[in-house]
């Protein structure tokens, strides 16, 4: 089955390190809703089980956690 360019993957997130479970080209922000390839995808919450797109989304998001 070939892949659309734009397909959703589904991730698992870790400590440094992420696992792929629904094969896919991108994950989506969790505070922008932009894609994300997953070749560029660098910064995500494993305690949240989310991406971001860059670091300014992911301070906006675990900036305002205890």
């Amino acid at each position: 089955m070939v892949q659309s360019p734009g397909e959703q993957a589904t991730l698992h997130y870790g400590d440094g390190e992420f696992a792929v479970l629904k094969p896919g080209r991108v994950v989506t922000c969790a505070v922008s809703g932009k894609p994300i390839p997953l070749e560029t995808l660098r910064y995500w919450s494993a305690r949240l089980q989310e991406a971001y797109a860059g670091p300014e989304e992911a301070f906006q998001r675990l900036g305002q956690q205890p």
